[in-house]
């Protein structure tokens, strides 16, 4: 008897080298496997997920799946977990039976990040670690004009990091918002997939829009010239969360416990 779960996992990225085990330091999936491993007699259990975030990133909607030995309820799976994380900053806000055959990276329909600026003069306090720290007074109309051309389906190399491995640059991106609450700048995108450093990459360009120092149809020629040299630079991780990963059918809808 064993049981496959998919989870639902918040986690504060600052602390870890990303989601994914690297020989350079401790990672996400570093510590939900020890934790999982715990539950299963030391043996080693392996965890796949929706996407690897990067280090400094922040996810409150991360969906990974392990399979451990024995007959789990969800609740007390989650618990226990939740107890051998302690005090690393990850959580399992759900566990749920997964499906046969599913696999919470290839099953996967759609995935969202929300980036946030503090745009004020002084430094962040509360907030430090959780955002882009902008001085100069952000337009952020002007941004949500500009990020309305990347939309749609396009070669995205001018918003591609060099080391990305994606087999090709074209996504379609069905959301790019920017809406400003107080001192707060949010940037919303939302796709199928994104390409390696493709939201924090086209931030960075918004950004120089927001500041007036590009007008927003430069964007449209940003994204023509198919060159990373022509857009702006890559905005800080720690701005970035993972908000959520969108599925055909939710395998989380009847956990509500």
């Amino acid at each position: 008897m064993s049981t496959r779960a998919a989870l639902l996992v918040e986690y504060d990225g600052a602390p870890f080298v990303g989601w994914q085990s690297q020989s350079s330091g401790a990672s996400v999936q570093d510590a939900v496997e020890a934790a999982a491993s715990r539950l299963a007699g030391g043996a080693r259990v392996a965890c796949a997920v929706a996407g690897r975030t990067d280090a400094g990133v922040h996810a409150v909607g991360q969906v990974a799946m392990l399979t451990l030995p024995g007959d789990w309820a969800m609740p007390r799976l989650r618990d226990a977990l939740n107890f051998h994380l302690r005090p690393q900053p990850v959580v399992v806000l759900r566990a749920a039976p997964a499906p046969e055959g599913w696999h919470p990276r290839f099953d996967a329909i759609g995935r969202s990040y929300r980036y946030t600026i503090l745009n004020r003069r002084p430094r962040p306090a509360l907030l430090a670690g959780r955002v882009w720290h902008v001085e100069p007074p952000l337009d952020a109309a002007a941004m949500a004009q500009a990020a309305a051309l990347l939309l749609g389906r396009h070669d995205f190399t001018s918003f591609r990091a060099a080391a990305c491995q994606a087999k090709s640059p074209l996504r379609t991106l069905d959301r790019l918002a920017v809406t400003r609450c107080g001192e707060r700048v949010a940037v919303v995108a939302e796709a199928r997939s994104f390409l390696h450093h493709q939201v924090r990459n086209m931030v960075g360009t918004l950004k120089l829009v927001g500041e007036g120092r590009w007008p927003p149809e430069r964007v449209a020629a940003v994204l023509a010239a198919c060159d990373r040299a022509a857009a702006g630079p890559t905005a800080p991780a720690q701005g970035l969360c993972l908000t959520a990963v969108r599925y055909p059918a939710d395998p989380f809808a009847e956990q509500q416990v």
